[in-house]
């Protein structure tokens, strides 16, 4: 016991040799700062007792401060000394060597500042933010190099050396474990894209994790709306190529089983609703095809449904039940008081170029609104469809006793413009060469820019086009478009004439119901046309100044494994030529296509039926042979284009038509080739009547002929008829990477002695 006390005794006394009472303070080395602020800093008093473990504190304290770049404590015989040696002043920063970023892009993440102190860890996360900027757009090549320059009065210049390396392009994107889907389908359905030469400017073929990571949430969103509910990515991962030139990325996914909709019902807590008005609303029925859409649809027209007999705040929660034998999901919708919580502020965060009015339009979210999660969540897919941001964050934040919530929407924007080029091949213009360039974000404002060029053996065009979206700060678009085209078809087949057009048109659309839209255009078209059939021979001017509308009828619900659809789709227009036009003329035109999918959904019937009608307003009112309707080619196979109807016997010319009526029957069937290169099998059957031409165009004139009318045309009357023509006949389409390829055989059906013929047609087209 003894042999105990004597030692703690013994540690006692060290202890206490050890430390020792502050009798003054000295400091030395500052030369900028004044010794208070240093004592200040330091954080301690004359009359402390401080053993060596508090001046190792107290030289921390001091060193975090950031303003030196030494510290030195020690405490001697009641003095304590402070010697610092000050970090030097920065006096400018800049940034050297950067071209595929702009520096004031990279400022942002600098956090280093002007007469700020020198600070090598400041440095150093400032390096690595800048090169996450550079990763997010594919140079994971880039380095950074900080450089310090010393200039007088303890002041340096600090400079970040930039050295870009070649953008990591995405040279593969592959899937494993895909079953049901192919990869190319796969591939479609996300926002990456593989790298490909003749692409060089689209946005997203570089290597981005955050694009990665939304990849996952678009294939979850496109296996859910096809019934997969059990659907996973195990991993997306990535190689890089031995260079770092190139990434492949490969996602290793888990289909399950597909699920159909089982029984559905609503638990209403409202006994002034309907039950049957509800049940009205669900967009689904029992057999088929679980969609995630189309639940969130149900959702969203529930609660607007409820909320017209004044209840605004509720909830609609799916309660879903798995059938795992029958392979159904069963769902509740549950319908729920919720406390009365208002948006109170929407902040709009990290968008440097596009507008907070777009992003606002967008989402339709405003102050004042009822609080909904669903709501925000709906804006948030909005917003990423635009493509305008890499990522987007709605962010809530309740207010402290109140029923305020104030929302952060914190977006990362990404390049929107892209350039794209193309070659193709069809019957009506010969081979082609496409190249054009658009801008979808223009300024920031969410408008979309289009300029476009088509070189073509028959054909030349080059277009302008410009779209707002939001006009006026509502639900209208508006725009307009600038055109030129040259047609060279005085050698081609059944034409026989060549047209050079100036066309600007204005135009307005707007959404009538979730699938009715509606478009009204102005246009106003100088023409010069020379049409070798006229007796005239030369060139003349047309000047046609139109106003029109169009309604559109949209509703298909697609398979997309299969690329087959079930609906309709209406179009029904007309316009109106005149205001002091050359010609004036009504037209009037319209289209169904029907769509129906079955065995599997690999076999699809297609039906399509169009009509047109032009009336000249005036009894003598005459319409050129370049407005009138013509028959044959793509939409009469078996036929050449313009192969059909009324002609002029010399030269086989077509006149065209007033009206015309034509339609197809086709049904597409799989072939022996696997699913995913995405080749199939069709036959079909064409039909279709052209409209007899003006009545001036009925009859040739004599001199055209040495002035008499020949034995066998001895009125001179050209060959006028209104007669069905119909066709049959098989074909291939083939869905290659590089674009479809069409080759059908057709044979007329019913035809006349003079009609122009053409058994086989190939078209390839591209717009890459």
């Amino acid at each position: 016991m003894k042999k105990f006390r004597l030692l703690f005794l013994l540690v006692f006394m060290s202890t206490t040799a050890m430390a020792e009472v502050v009798r003054s303070i000295n400091v030395a080395g500052n030369r900028r700062m004044d010794a208070e602020s240093v004592r200040l800093m330091a954080d301690t008093n004359v009359g402390a007792n401080l053993d060596s473990a508090d001046l190792n504190q107290i030289a921390k304290r001091l060193q975090a401060t950031g303003l030196f770049s030494s510290v030195s404590v020690n405490l001697e015989r009641g003095a304590l000394n402070i010697e610092v040696a000050e970090a030097p002043v920065v006096n400018m920063v800049t940034i050297e060597g950067n071209s595929r970023i702009s520096a004031d892009d990279l400022r942002r993440e600098i956090r280093l500042r002007e007469r700020s102190a020198f600070d090598e860890s400041v440095i150093g996360a400032d390096v690595q933010r800048m090169l996450t900027v550079y990763q997010r757009q594919g140079f994971f090549g880039t380095r950074i190099e900080p450089k310090r320059i010393d200039i007088e009065g303890g002041r340096v210049n600090v400079v970040y050396e930039v050295t870009e390396g070649h953008p990591t392009r995405m040279r593969r994107i592959s899937f494993t474990g895909n079953e049901k889907f192919s990869s190319r389908t796969l591939r479609g359905e996300i926002l990456s894209r593989e790298y490909s030469w003749w692409n060089f400017m689209a946005s997203f073929d570089t290597y981005d994790e955050d694009r990665i990571l939304f990849d996952q949430h678009l294939l979850r969103q496109f296996y859910l709306r096809n019934g997969f509910i059990d659907f996973q990515v195990r991993s997306a991962d990535g190689v890089f190529s031995p260079d770092r030139r190139y990434f492949a990325v490969t996602f290793d996914i888990h289909e399950g089983n597909q699920y159909r909709f089982g029984t559905m019902s609503i638990d209403n807590p409202f006994p002034d609703v309907d039950d049957k008005e509800l049940r009205r609303l669900i967009r689904m029925r029992p057999g088929e095809v679980y969609n995630i859409d189309n639940v969130e649809a149900t959702i969203t027209a529930l609660r607007g449904a409820v909320a017209e007999h004044g209840y605004a705040f509720i909830n609609v929660d799916v309660i879903p039940t798995k059938n795992e034998e029958a392979r159904t999901i069963d769902l509740e919708f549950r319908i729920q008081h919720t406390n009365r919580i208002y948006i109170n502020r929407v902040s709009i965060l990290g968008n440097v170029r596009t507008f907070d009015s777009v992003i606002e339009q967008l989402m339709v979210i405003r102050p004042g609104d009822p609080f909904n999660r669903q709501d925000i969540e709906t804006a948030r897919q909005r917003l990423m469809r635009t493509r305008y941001f890499r990522s987007v964050d709605m962010v809530p934040t309740r207010i402290a006793d109140s029923n305020l919530m104030n929302l952060d929407v914190r977006v990362e924007e990404q390049p929107t413009g892209e350039l794209s080029g193309g070659v193709g091949w069809s019957n009506i213009n010969g081979f082609m060469l496409d190249a054009g360039i658009v801008e979808s974000n223009f300024m920031g404002r969410g408008q979309i820019v289009q300029l476009r060029g088509t070189f073509a053996q028959y054909q030349t065009q080059a277009q302008f086009s410009f779209t707002e979206p939001f006009l006026f700060g509502r639900a209208l678009s508006g725009g307009f478009d600038v055109n030129y085209t040259k047609f060279n078809y005085s050698s081609l087949g059944s034409l026989g004439y060549d047209r050079e057009s100036y066309m600007v048109a204005g135009r307005m659309g707007w959404r009538l119901t979730d699938n009715w839209t509606q478009n009204v255009r102005l246009s106003a078209t100088f023409d010069q046309n020379l049409d070798i059939h006229s007796t005239a021979g030369q060139w003349q001017a047309v000047n046609l100044f139109t106003l029109g509308t169009n309604f559109q009828y949209h509703n298909l619900t697609t398979d997309f494994s299969q690329q087959t659809h079930d609906g309709f789709i209406a179009n029904i227009g007309m316009s109106y030529t005149g205001f002091g036009s050359t010609e004036t003329f009504m037209r009037y035109d319209a289209s169904l296509v029907g769509l129906y999918k079955f065995f599997d959904n690999r076999w699809q019937l297609r039906s399509e039926i169009a009509a047109g009608l032009l009336h000249p307003l005036q009894s003598d009112e005459y319409i050129s042979r370049m407005y009138r309707y013509f028959l044959g080619g793509e939409n009469l196979r078996g036929f050449a284009v313009a192969g059909v109807g009324s002609r002029w016997p010399f030269g086989n010319y077509a006149t065209g038509g007033l009206w015309r009526i034509h339609g197809t029957t086709q049904m597409n069937f799989p072939v022996f080739i696997p699913d995913q290169y995405q080749v199939r099998g069709f036959v079909f059957t064409d039909y279709g009547i052209l409209g007899r031409p003006p009545k001036k165009d009925r009859t040739f004139p004599a001199q055209l002929v040495g002035g008499t009318c020949p034995p066998s045309f001895p009125n001179c009357e050209n060959l006028v008829d209104e007669d069905v023509r119909v066709s049959y006949g098989v074909g291939v389409f083939w869905n290659t990477p590089m674009g479809p390829i069409n080759f059908s055989w057709a044979w007329p059906l019913v035809s006349k002695e003079y009609d122009r013929e053409q058994r086989f047609l190939l078209s390839f087209a591209r717009q890459f």
